[in-house]
């Protein structure tokens, strides 16, 4: 059964009668839509095994008890199916439902083999056993009082959330939320859902303003509820930042937005402004880049983009620790590359940019060795794992990420690691800086130390950060700020055909097609024929002529939705390279199943964990008893996440161009298609697409789709970080 032939097609009623009511064990989730339509098998006493489908079947998990209401019909192409209405979860009866329910994994620490063991001693009692009575579990062989206690809280948590699940489904909303908010409130999750839902709004992910909305004006908040507005207001902040990267709003477009959000007056959104104002979570000032106009921050932001130009004056006119001696040494360097070096060895700021086969690593690589020839001290860095890893193979030299460079503390009783933090080298190199948002680079910059340089180095044409602020394109835009670009492409790069066209791109001229020496591009309408054929290149084509395994090809995407977006693509790679196996345990995470084997990512950073947004890493297990995911880093580390956690993960049989960026892939397949108007394709993101291929790159799609990416700009970004820094280093 493959996962795209399982819509909702026309059916045919069969002659079977109508079942209107039955009772059923879930045995096993067959496929979850991101619209929620689930299709499951299930069991009953009175019925053989059998497959129900439909959107009332949301959030169900197996072993759960269910009533469904329903009619039987006739699937084309998979038989005879319950099409269902209404489903209400009940306690098991029988004892082989008990013994499904506790030994599905639904009660965290009991597995099949103690499942068995339980209900064969208590027998019907059992629920109600470990409800009223769980000192009793002690007579059950293999339960000592730790496994009792753990069954106890996870007996208590089961029931707390399938409570949640019942509020939700009143309210109209998911009840796959349920466990979510549980996740983040605990106890306090039903009071909280009905007293202050608009407090879930960004705690807990899923929840938006409008679930939020639902959820207080059925419980009788009034439209015009001073809690509304505020949170309305936040609502439009927030998205703006999550969305495009704003720090911030014009104040009249923020208030147009949140009056048309809430259906209300603007003057009550003005009054709301005052009220956030008041509550210090807001400010509003004049636009450092046009005094007459007033815009709004959240509160955090603001105070980021303060600090990290206060960070930026202060290691910018610091006295440097390097013993300054001019660079006299050749070492093959082109003109440019002479003078970046140069710059960096004087400036205790500075920006280094240039395209694909300008040698930016090359000349990194004669920076940092001849701060170490000086004496000083250099610390290699990159926002993500494979970027850090990618800098390191094309230095020689070692490298971390930023986090990683962050959470280093001196230990000078071991002398394997940093006698000092690695953050208080003399230099510190970040490269693929465009990836560096507004948080992490006001983090970064706090850590080092005056007399430090700091040497940025990046790609101004790619994408920006995914996270708010636009950090390497606003220092490009100050004045003070030293910088070279490299602009001579060396003869060994000038026969790629990905560096030809990125180049074309870059300067907003469509590549020669169909393409030659690692850029092709093959035209294709319609979008379902493209997904398709993307599919046989990354699982099929490429590997077999280019002998290598699927995991050297990496498909990207412009788009998130639709037939050649990130979610059905991963969805059906998924299926074709590591499809489910009779026998080995699977989880299903909202419209996600996680096994064993599967390409993941972390989209979350997670200092505790010490994971973080963006590293590539590939599912060891599934532990349906334990209820977790241990995952393996690529670079070695072993993590686990509970089932509770698992939106912090994402598969990357197919992922976003952004979530792409820092990394290089030696084959890159992508789709390149205008659905839903194409409002992803701009220059940057083909840019960014075209240069994270190694060897080659293959689009495949519309000729009009890519001549719209190649010619169509990007917006910019509502920052204030390059007016303010300019005005503090001229003060």
């Amino acid at each position: 059964m493959h996962a795209h032939d399982l819509g909702e097609p026309t059916v045919t009623v069969l002659a079977k009668p109508c079942v209107t009511e039955v009772e059923v064990s879930v045995e096993q989730l067959v496929y979850v839509r991101e619209d929620e339509y689930t299709i499951a098998r299930m069991s009953s006493d009175g019925m053989a095994g059998f497959v129900a489908s439909g959107r009332a079947l949301a959030g169900v998990q197996p072993g759960e008890t269910l009533r469904l209401s329903g009619a039987w019909e006739e699937h084309p192409r998979h038989g005879g199916r319950l099409v269902v209405e209404r489903c209400e979860r009940v306690a098991p009866s029988s004892v082989r439902a008990i013994e499904l329910y506790l030994g599905s994994g639904l009660i965290r620490g009991i597995g099949p083999r103690l499942a068995h063991a339980i209900v064969s001693h208590f027998g019907r009692d059992t629920l109600t056993i470990i409800d009223t009575r769980p000192e009793r579990l002690l007579e059950v062989v293999n339960i000592g009082a730790v496994r009792q206690a753990q069954i106890v809280e996870a007996w208590a948590e089961q029931k707390a959330v399938a409570a949640l699940m019942v509020v939700l489904q009143g309210f109209g909303i998911s009840p796959l939320l349920a466990a979510k908010v549980y996740q983040v409130y605990g106890n306090d999750s039903r009071e909280l859902l009905l007293s202050d839902p608009y407090q879930l709004i960004g705690r807990v992910r899923g929840i938006a303003f409008h679930t939020a909305d639902r959820i207080a004006l059925r419980s009788g908040v009034p439209e015009h509820s001073p809690q509304r507005i505020k949170a309305a207001i936040m609502d439009r902040l927030e998205a703006a930042a999550a969305r495009d990267g704003h720090c911030f709003l014009p104040l009249p477009v923020l208030v147009a937005q949140a009056a048309s959000l809430v259906e209300q007056d603007e003057e009550l959104i003005r009054r709301g402004v005052d009220a956030l104002l008041a509550d210090r979570r807001v400010v509003v000032e004049a636009s450092p880049a046009d005094p007459g106009q007033a815009v709004m921050y959240a509160k955090e932001h603001h105070s980021r983009e303060v600090v990290l130009v206060a960070n930026l004056t202060r290691l910018w006119q610091a006295r440097s620790t390097l013993p300054l001696r001019p660079f006299t040494e050749d070492q093959g360097l082109h003109d440019d590359q002479r003078a970046a070096v140069n710059l960096a060895l004087t400036s205790t700021v500075s920006v280094l940019t240039g395209g694909p086969g300008c040698g930016k690593s090359h000349t990194v690589k004669v920076i940092a060795a001849t701060v170490r020839a000086m004496g000083g001290t250099v610390t290699l860095t990159a926002p993500t794992g494979k970027a850090a890893k990618r800098l390191s193979e094309l230095t020689g030299l070692p490298a971390m990420t930023v986090h990683r460079m962050l959470a280093q503390r001196p230990e000078p009783e071991d002398g394997t690691l940093f006698q000092q933090s690695p953050a208080e080298a003399d230099l510190i190199v970040v490269d693929e800086a465009s990836m560096l948002d507004l948080q992490l680079a006001t983090r970064l910059t706090s850590a080092i130390p005056a007399g430090s340089h700091l040497l940025l180095i990046g790609d101004s044409d790619q994408l920006p950060s995914i996270g708010p602020g636009n950090v390497l394109a606003d220092l490009l835009n100050v004045a003070e700020i030293p910088r070279i670009r490299l602009t001579h492409v060396f003869r060994q790069a000038q026969d790629s055909g990905i560096v030809q066209a990125a180049h074309r791109i870059r300067a907003g001229e469509l590549p020669s097609l169909p393409g030659r020496g690692g850029f092709w591009f093959e035209e294709l309408d319609d979008p379902d024929r493209v997904a398709e054929r993307v599919i046989h290149l990354a699982t099929e084509a490429i590997p077999r002529k280019q002998n290598i395994g699927a995991d050297q090809i990496q498909v990207l995407c412009p788009m998130r939705k639709g037939a050649t977006g990130t979610a059905e693509l991963g969805r059906r790679l998924q299926e074709r390279l590591n499809p489910a196996r009779e026998g080995a345990a699977e989880h299903w995470s909202g419209p996600s199943v996680f096994r064993a084997g599967d390409r993941v990512m972390p989209i979350r950073n997670n200092y505790d964990k010490g994971v973080f947004n963006g590293e590539s890493a590939t599912v060891t297990a599934v532990d349906p008893q334990e209820r977790r995911v241990e995952i393996r880093t690529d670079d070695g580390q072993d993590v686990e996440y509970t089932f509770g956690e698992l939106d912090e993960l994402t598969h990357a049989y197919a992922i976003s161009v952004h979530r792409s960026q820092g990394s290089e892939y030696p084959f890159v397949v992508a789709p390149i298609v205008a659905e839903s108007g194409g409002v992803m394709l701009r220059r940057r993101l083909l840019y960014t697409l075209v240069t994270r291929a190694k060897s080659w790159v293959v689009l495949v799609g519309q000729r009009e789709a890519l001549e719209l990416a190649v010619h169509r700009l990007g917006y910019r970004r509502n920052t204030g970080l390059a007016p303010r820094l300019a005005l503090s280093l001229s003060g």
